[in-house]
């Protein structure tokens, strides 16, 4: 056994997270023809946590929430939610399940009011036979929950539900989609690259977003370009590389350029331990 310098002590050894994740995946493979997209990658989300997920162009992002959501079949491996395995063959699989996302193009009806593309294909009916026979929906009530669920997520600068949403700016567009998702997520929110086409303010309203679905106990994955916005929300961060995971950090473990070192391959997780080393 190695011998301790004098006075010296060993080194503290951070504690194992012991809770059962949320969502897991297990050694996920999926190949396009000769293309590799995901190489055996394992992801673990806790509850109540910020993830990000960050990798440069081709690493395996997309593909990667693709298979978690349904969208794409992995090859290999297995995913569980709850601990429990889960087989998702269509995106709507995942939304049964209770996991909502948002992607990078919103799919947002622009041509309809707000209330109409938070309630899209989850409409409420009317009571009695006004809804079961005539199918009439009930609008008030989706209107008025419409206005409760945004307000609740700290959006106060839309104020009218049966605004247009192709009359909102780019910022308010992406605060109905993320407001959707967090209406209607049971297990977990996945934002693909919220912030990409936004300015400043507007940037700064969806991060508090996120703080706000996060607070209401939902977890949340984000995958983000945006270091600054990534080190400011995220309880860890999940680095992807070449369709393979090179390690899970933390905003207080590494720095920023560590983190990007990591990511473009200047340098590996065992190579930089950050502060955790």
């Amino acid at each position: 056994m190695t011998q301790l310098a004098h006075g010296s002590a060993p080194a503290p050894v951070p504690p194992a997270d012991t809770r059962q994740p949320v969502l897991e995946a297990r050694s996920l493979v999926k190949t396009f023809g000769r293309v590799v997209g995901l190489d055996g990658v394992d992801l673990q989300l806790f509850p109540g946590e910020v993830l990000a997920i960050i990798g440069d162009n081709g690493a395996g992002k997309s593909t990667l929430i693709k298979c978690l959501t349904g969208a794409y079949t992995p090859d290999a491996g297995e995913m569980l939610l709850d601990g429990q395995p889960v087989h998702f063959k269509r995106p709507q699989d995942a939304r049964d399940a209770g996991i909502e996302t948002v992607y990078q193009t919103l799919a947002v009806a622009p041509a309809l009011d707000i209330t109409s593309n938070l309630y899209l294909g989850r409409e409420f009916r009317r009571k009695g036979p006004l809804g079961s026979v005539l199918r009439m929906l009930d609008k008030k009530a989706m209107r008025d929950n419409a206005g409760t669920s945004m307000s609740d997520l700290g959006i106060g600068t839309i104020q009218n539900m049966s605004q247009a949403v192709e009359t909102l700016s780019g910022g308010q567009r992406q605060a109905v989609a993320v407001a959707r998702s967090a209406m209607f997520a049971t297990k977990l929110v996945i934002l693909d690259e919220p912030t990409a086409a936004l300015g400043v303010k507007e940037t700064g309203q969806v991060l508090k977003m996120i703080e706000e679905v996060k607070n209401r106990g939902l977890p949340v994955i984000l995958i983000s370009h945006n270091m600054p916005n990534v080190f400011e929300v995220a309880d860890r961060i999940h680095i992807q590389r070449l369709g393979a995971s090179a390690g899970v950090i933390t905003p207080q473990s590494h720095t920023m350029s560590e983190a990007v070192a990591i990511m473009t391959g200047a340098t590996t997780l065992a190579e930089t331990p950050g502060r955790a080393g």
